[in-house]
């Protein structure tokens, strides 16, 4: 998926070989849920005409300012790329289109030609990306709402220790929350996290000084090296985590130590145990639920238990049919369900992302509390109490 190291190599491509140019032909696709809150034909007269002056970013989302207002704007989302025709720029395997592939592509949502008669074509095969046509996009949602960009915006050490130590939430999910750093996706967030040897799943507020500067210099070695090769993933250092993320568990190494796979924040995640541990308060609850799952009856502890292990035996209960009634059909596996599986196969980008890639987010949906009785059982329950003393009536026939 686009991360800021892809999003930057489209910047620099399109800085080098399209500043100065003026736009002579725009087709933009007919497509509404990426093409946000514009018409193709209004979209195209707006912009037709005019030279492109620079090329911006924030994030993983990318502007063209041109020589007046508005600017075409672009959130990448999970599968978004930028294509110049005759140009080598990063691709990534969700996105890929095909030179043998018509041009522009099927799946091209905007396409200039520029008067020099290069062409630049912004594809999205998935559908989660947005186009957008802004007087300034940095003012406006996504960019407005976005963190420091994790490249042009670094946080200093003390900056980073400090923030993280208000952070009551896992340190996966907090990289990936756009409005803390912007920029880092999941397979950033699986490699600054594996190279400083924190577990994904360790409270950001429980990591310790050392820990702090170990992840501040991750984030900062990883997304340089990555940028400067132009996200070309061929070329990243062997020892990284990255090349052996999609491998099937079980078979999944880096540097001989086995690789395991883990939901954080609701994205596949990969890690290695022998190099990051749980400490403190979060392996001693890790520990309490592994006794769990051996048979310990983790309800007698003191109210510290193991939380997951009784939403999930909440859901089983919810599952059973109630006295009286019938059991539901099993046709269909449950909404949550066909959602994971869904995220599963997508895969990626972001927990609270600010607004970018919000429709490919795994909702978490809590099984219902078992404290109130169903109304209609309470509804019987007080017409009884209200008639205590009375002789039952007989029932009828």
């Amino acid at each position: 998926m686009p991360e800021l190291p892809e999003v930057e190599a489209a910047r620099r491509a399109i800085e080098y070989h399209c500043l100065g140019k003026k736009i002579k032909r725009v087709i933009i696709a007919d497509d509404s849920k990426v093409i946000d809150g514009i018409s193709p034909s209004d979209f195209q007269n707006s912009i037709l005409g005019k030279t492109i002056v620079s090329a911006r970013r924030k994030g993983k989302n990318l502007w063209l300012e041109l020589d007046s207002p508005p600017f075409p704007s672009f959130q990448f989302g999970m599968a978004g790329a930028i294509y110049i025709k005759g140009v080598a720029v990063t691709k990534y395997k969700r996105s890929a289109v095909k030179d043998s592939e018509e041009w522009p592509s099927k799946y091209s949502k905007f396409f200039v030609e520029l008067d020099d008669g290069l062409e630049l074509s912004f594809t999205d095969k998935r559908r989660f990306a947005k186009v957008r046509l802004l007087e300034n996009p940095a003012s406006v949602r996504p960019i407005s709402e976005l963190g420091p960009d994790a490249l042009l915006e670094p946080l200093t050490i003390d900056e980073l220790a400090k923030s993280l130590a208000k952070k009551k939430i896992t340190i996966k999910p907090l990289l990936l929350d756009q409005g803390f750093i912007s920029g880092i996706g999941n397979w950033i967030a699986d490699e600054v996290l594996y190279q400083a040897r924190i577990h994904p799943l360790q409270t950001a507020s429980s990591l310790s000084k050392e820990q702090c500067e170990a992840l501040h210099t991750s984030i900062k070695e990883v997304i340089e090296k990555a940028v400067e090769v132009d996200a070309d993933t061929s070329q990243f250092p062997s020892i990284w985590i990255f090349h052996s993320r999609e491998a099937k568990p079980g078979k999944a190494f880096v540097d001989g130590k086995k690789i395991d796979f883990i939901t954080a924040g609701g994205r596949t995640t990969a890690y290695v145990p022998e190099l990051q541990k749980l400490t403190g308060k979060d392996a001693e609850k890790a520990t309490k639920v592994r006794a769990g799952k051996r048979g310990v009856n983790s309800k007698e502890d003191d109210g510290d238990g193991d939380e997951d292990e009784q939403e999930s035996e909440e859901e089983d209960d919810s599952a059973k049919p109630k006295k009286g009634q019938k059991p539901k059909g099993r046709g269909k596996k449950p909404a949550s369900k066909r959602k994971t599986e869904e995220s599963d196969d997508e895969d990626d980008d972001a927990v609270a992302d600010g607004g970018d890639d919000s429709e490919a987010e795994e909702k978490v949906i809590k099984p219902r509390g078992r404290g109130a009785k169903p109304a209609i059982k309470r509804k019987r329950e007080g017409k009884a109490t209200s008639q205590a003393g009375k002789k039952p009536k007989g029932r009828k026939s």
